[in-house]
C-alpha cells in the first residue's frame, strides 16, 4: 500500500465521486429513454416530471426536486403570475406559472438524488412491463 498524502486521498475521492455522477447521469438519461409516455407532474398544468424525494439530500431552501423527460434534475417552481387584463385573472391556467430551475449540485448530492431517481425510474418501467404482462 503506497503512502498517500490526505490531499491525494481526498482528491482521489472526489474522482471516484465525480465518475460515479457522471455514469450515472448516463444511466438515468438511458432510463428515462424507456419511459413512454413520460408522466405528467401531479398537480401541474404544464409540466412533466417524477417528484425526487431524498431525505438525505435535502436542501430546506430549495423546493421540490424533479427528474424531467430530458433525464435532469430540476427543481420545480410553481406560482402565478400576475395577469396584464384584468379578465385574464378569471382563467387560472392563464395565470399560472410552472418552470423547471437547473439545480447545481455538488457530486455528492447528485450522486444522491440521481440513484433515487434512477430507481423510481426502473420501479416506473417495471410496473409498465407487468401490466402488457
Amino acid at each position: 500500500m503506497r503512502d498517500l498524502d490526505p490531499l491525494e486521498l481526498k482528491a482521489e475521492a472526489d474522482e471516484v465521486l465525480e465518475r460515479t455522477a457522471r455514469r450515472l447521469r448516463q444511466l438515468l438519461q438511458e432510463a428515462v429513454a424507456r419511459l413512454d409516455p413520460f408522466p405528467p407532474f401531479p398537480g401541474a398544468f404544464f409540466t412533466y416530471g417524477i417528484e425526487i424525494d431524498e431525505p438525505l439530500a435535502s436542501d430546506r431552501g430549495r423546493g421540490c426536486v424533479v427528474l424531467a423527460p430530458d433525464g435532469e434534475l430540476y427543481e420545480l417552481v410553481i406560482g402565478e403570475e400576475v395577469p396584464l387584463f384584468p379578465e385574464e385573472a378569471a382563467d387560472p391556467v392563464a395565470t399560472r406559472k410552472e418552470e423547471l430551475k437547473p439545480l447545481d449540485l455538488h457530486p455528492r448530492e447528485y450522486v444522491l438524488l440521481a440513484y433515487r431517481a434512477l430507481t423510481r425510474v426502473v420501479e416506473l418501467l417495471l410496473e409498465r412491463q407487468e401490466g402488457r404482462g
